[in-house]
Order: structure tokens, then C-alpha cells, then sequence
């Protein structure tokens, strides 16, 4: 009759979802495709029923194939529901058309992902996940937001396992909890103070409670640790347990977490924080920060010229060259070095220093040997030119400039137009 993707794993015979069989005949009285499988020992093919909505079927193989090559990726991927009455829905968003009501523990097939409306929880918040195209046993389709859904893979054999408990029972503060990302204490800092260090953001440390798969993560410099669990439970004001791990949290306000957990028997603790918008935008908004100071020294100059240090030429791409750089003085330059390298504006300025100077960059500078060294300057732009004052190392902490040097080193160059 036809091919037929397999969009339920089989067990007799073992045969995973995303398997390609031929079709002999649909019956309509048992509500099923009559397939041809191979037998266990492969020596032949015999005839097995699957579920009318368990498989997908085509007329010709070459369907069958493209189908099942789109359908790889979630092949055999499985869910399993982690609220009781959650719904599928005809479309892929919140107020769509409620099609199927799952049960507590139900076990879904993942059948693809879908672009949908963002979801929103009770508290207002987005919540963490994706919309799904799914499918239950019984045969209903439509989509699912995985918020609430335990993903796992599987192939052959008995599906179920014991979900993972979490319900909130309307607790607005675990809720909270479950539905955000927890970023490090010094983020939110270095976000508060407008000094964005974009190498430590793309680290992403943070925490993770891990509803969707059952393993809590903790991401830090230190170390990466995850924690497997089957069920969160409170004991405390505030403050729940991870059962059968040592991973404890407490809500010390609406965008304060602290993290407790044992690591070789030792006790580890950290504070975590919401962020005001996701790391992705505060990057983006940082980056364009940058090329907004470059652009203006671009603007005045792009080409500076010092009486006694020569042309300090810049282009469009964020490069400078500097043809009589090695005149600086020799206490400067860790050796010789060309007069040429990238301009980076990821500095600043402290209060008071903030109050005297446009900003800080610095002057990465290629040298002879390949290796990569920098020059921090703080400047200041006027009608004429630009004021560069050479800031030692030893004036600055964490990317910011904390003082002047005692006895400053200050170039002069007039802007050429």
C-alpha cells in the first residue's frame, strides 16, 4: 500500500519511533496500519499492527525517507508531563484553543518544535522553554509549551519514568523560581555600575533549576556542577530542597537566590541574582556602547598628529596605526613593537576620574615577537585634537581606571582635518 514513519517506539518487536516500514493495508476495524517489520532474528518480515496515529503515512518511499530524515532530530524524543491538566493546544500559544488536558506523569512524543507566542506566568514573568508539536499515546496532537515537561530520550522498551515532582500549589515564590535563570552576584553588580565585562558575561555563569529535565546546574568559575533530583519540596520559610541531592535555595527577595550545596563534603554557598533584561541584550547594548565612543574619536580625527609622537592614524574597523610609536618612553613598551593593533573602548573610569575625562581606552598593540600587549590611556576630545594621559597598570582594577598616575604622561594631538 504504501511507507510509514514511525512516530511511536514499538515493543513487539523492539523498534524505535523514526523507523521506516512498508505498509501493507489500513484497517479500519482495528484502528490500525498493518506493517511489515523485520523479525528479531532478521531473517524475514512479519506482519505487525501500529496505531493509526502512531505512524505517518506516505505512498511512496522516497516520502517516507524525506520525512523521517526532517523528523531526526526528535525522533526519539519523549516528555513527560510535570503538572496535572496541562494542556495541549491547537496552536502554539496561551490562549489558543484547548485540545487535550494532559495527567500528571503522562508521557507525550515530541514531534517537532514550533515557533509560538512567548509564554507568560502567573507572575507576569516569561517563562523558560519552547513550544512543541506533540503527540499522546491516545493519538491527540497540537502543542505544548515545555516549561512544564521533563524531556528524555528513548528508543525501545517500556516508556515511563517517575516524574519529577515540583508542583507549586499556587507558591507565586517557587514559581518564581522555577521560571527564571540565575545569574551571579557580580553581574548584577557590574550591571548596577554600568562596567560590562563582556569576557566574564560570556561565560554565562548562573544557576539552573533544571525543571524540564530534572537536573539543577550550577555554573561558576569554580567549577560545574549538576545535581539530579526527582522531587522539590519546602522546609522553610522561603526555602525548598532538591531531595537527594545536598543543593538547598532560599528566595531572599523577588531577584535574590542563595544556593547552598556540599562539594567533596565541603559546603559551598553562592548568591544569585535576575538580571534587568537577558544576557544576549546587555551584550548587544555593551558592544554598541563601545562602537558609539570609537565612532566619536573617529569622527574628530580620524588621523591625530603629535609634534614630538607622530600620526596616531584610526580606521573605520576599530584598527590604529601609529608609525613613531616606539618614541614613547621605554618604560611603556615591554620591548620593540609595530606601530599598529586594534583600539578597544572596554575600560572605565571611576567616579572622580569620570567627572575629569571622556573615557578610557586601550591600544592593543601587535609586536615583533606576535605576541599581543596594551597601552591605557584616559582622554578627553576638544575643538583642536585629542588629550591622551597614559594610566600604569597599576591604576586599574577590574577594566576601571581608579587615579591618575603621580607623575602623568600626557600627549597632545591636533586633529587633522
Amino acid at each position: 500500500m504504501g511507507w510509514g514513519v514511525l512516530l511511536w517506539s514499538m515493543d513487539d518487536p523492539a523498534l524505535p519511533s523514526g523507523t521506516v516500514l512498508r505498509v501493507r493495508v489500513r484497517s479500519n476495524i482495528e484502528q490500525a496500519w498493518i506493517t511489515l517489520v523485520p523479525a528479531e532474528d532478521g531473517s524475514k518480515e512479519i506482519l505487525a499492527m501500529v496505531p493509526l496515529p502512531h505512524l505517518e503515512f506516505f505512498r511512496t518511499r522516497g516520502g517516507a525517507e524525506k520525512f523521517a530524515a526532517s523528523f531526526a532530530e526528535y525522533a526519539v524524543t519523549y516528555a513527560e508531563t510535570l503538572q496535572d491538566g496541562l494542556p495541549i493546544r491547537e496552536k502554539p500559544a496561551n490562549n489558543a484553543r484547548r485540545s487535550y488536558r494532559l495527567k500528571e506523569g503522562e508521557i507525550i512524543k515530541i514531534l517537532e518544535k514550533a515557533e509560538g507566542v512567548e509564554a507568560i506566568s502567573t507572575s507576569g514573568a516569561p517563562l523558560e522553554g519552547n513550544w512543541f508539536k506533540v503527540l499522546t499515546q491516545s493519538g491527540s496532537t497540537g502543542y505544548c509549551f515545555s516549561y512544564r515537561l521533563r524531556m528524555f530520550e528513548h528508543e525501545t522498551g517500556p516508556l515511563g519514568n517517575e516524574p519529577v515532582q515540583a508542583n507549586t500549589g499556587g507558591d507565586r515564590d517557587l514559581e518564581l523560581i522555577l521560571s527564571r535563570l540565575w545569574y551571579p552576584e557580580s553581574y548584577g553588580t557590574m550591571i548596577n555600575q554600568n562596567h560590562i565585562d563582556l569576557d566574564a558575561l560570556a561565560k554565562n555563569y548562573s544557576f539552573n533549576s533544571g525543571i524540564t529535565n530534572g537536573k539543577a546546574r550550577i555554573h561558576l568559575e569554580r567549577g560545574d556542577t549538576e545535581f539530579p533530583y526527582r522531587k522539590i519540596s519546602k522546609t522553610g520559610d522561603r526555602t525548598w530542597i532538591f531531595e537527594g541531592t545536598s543543593l538547598t535555595v532560599t528566595l531572599r527577595s523577588e531577584s535574590v537566590l542563595e544556593v547552598r550545596w556540599e562539594d567533596a563534603g565541603a559546603a559551598q554557598s553562592e548568591t544569585f541574582v535576575t538580571l534587568p533584561a537577558s544576557v544576549e541584550s546587555i551584550v548587544n547594548q555593551e558592544k554598541e556602547r563601545r562602537q558609539n565612543k570609537f565612532q566619536a574619536l573617529y569622527n574628530r580625527g580620524p588621523s591625530f598628529v603629535s609634534v614630538n609622537y607622530g600620526r596616531l592614524s584610526l580606521s573605520s574597523s576599530g584598527e590604529f596605526n601609529w608609525g613613531d610609536i616606539n618614541a614613547l618612553p621605554g618604560e611603556m613598551l615591554s620591548g620593540p613593537v609595530l606601530g599598529s593593533g586594534s583600539v578597544d573602548l572596554d575600560y572605565y573610569l571611576s567616579g572622580e576620574m569620570a567627572e575629569r575625562y571622556t573615557g578610557a581606552l586601550a591600544l592593543r598593540l601587535n609586536s615583533v615577537s606576535g605576541s599581543r600587549s596594551s597601552l591605557i590611556f584616559v582622554y578627553n576630545m576638544d575643538n583642536q585634537g585629542l588629550r591622551m594621559e597614559y594610566i600604569p597598570s597599576a591604576y586599574v582594577s577590574n577594566r576601571t581606571v581608579s587615579r591618575r598616575a603621580p607623575d602623568p604622561f600626557v600627549i597632545y594631538f591636533s586633529a587633522e582635518n
